[in-house]
């Protein structure tokens, strides 16, 4: 069972001067959620090396077992300071595709073609696709086998109006990810602010939040199982 993660090199938050990146227990809890049902995992990122870390989800409130498993692990930091360029790598050599969120993706791979591409072709080939909270947004161009955005018609969830409200963020993300699921014919839900909220349709996995991150991996296993 080989798995591809594929982070975000984008490390500015928009005007604001600030950072951004991935989202740590977003990486962490479906790493280990993986990894511990024995996937073979390959990180990549548009850049390649060691992806930013979204500064936010690495202070104390945001702690979690996997976040505390991740920094104590020295092989797992290894790999992730050394992603593979995202143009280096095939779906054809994987059986499955996972998108951590952060806000990093709304900027670098919502827009990446070989991103694009790469989703694509697990679509094509019916192999699972999964992103959770922001990660969504890598399918905003995405088109499936009937060249409609993959995501028409399909159920979704991801990064709400009201959370992005909550985080402050609504005037600096360079688009809302709830309108734009809507708006390319996503049959969106959403669970509670905050609370875990996981949806699959067909082999496309999707999770609301930082807390549906484990969630969304043990939903993309099923389909593999």
């Amino acid at each position: 069972m080989k798995i591809l993660m594929v982070l975000t090199s984008h490390d500015r938050l928009g005007d604001t001067g600030k950072k951004t990146g991935f989202w740590l227990e977003e990486f962490a809890a479906p790493y280990y959620a993986l990894k511990d049902a024995g996937a073979e995992i390959t990180l990549a990122s548009p850049k390649g090396g060691q992806p930013p870390l979204d500064p936010k989800s690495d202070e104390p409130d945001a702690q979690t077992d996997a976040t505390r498993r991740f920094k104590a692990d020295d092989a797992a930091q290894k790999a992730l300071a050394s992603t593979q360029r995202l143009s280096d790598v095939s779906a054809d050599d994987f059986d499955a595709v996972f998108y951590p969120g952060g806000h990093g993706p709304l900027w670098d791979l919502t827009e990446d073609r070989t991103s694009i591409g790469l989703i694509e072709a697990f679509a094509k080939a019916d192999k699972p696709i999964g992103a959770v909270c922001h990660a969504p947004a890598v399918f905003r161009h995405v088109k499936g086998l009937d060249g409609d955005f993959l995501i028409k018609g399909r159920k979704v969830t991801g990064f709400t109006n009201t959370e992005e409200e909550g985080v402050g963020l609504t005037e600096v993300v360079p688009f809302l990810l709830e309108d734009m699921l809507k708006a390319n014919g996503g049959d969106y839900s959403r669970g509670e602010d905050w609370q875990p909220h996981v949806v699959t349709d067909g082999k496309l996995v999707t999770g609301q939040n930082p807390a549906s991150s484990e969630g969304a991996a043990e939903a993309l296993l099923k389909l593999l199982k």
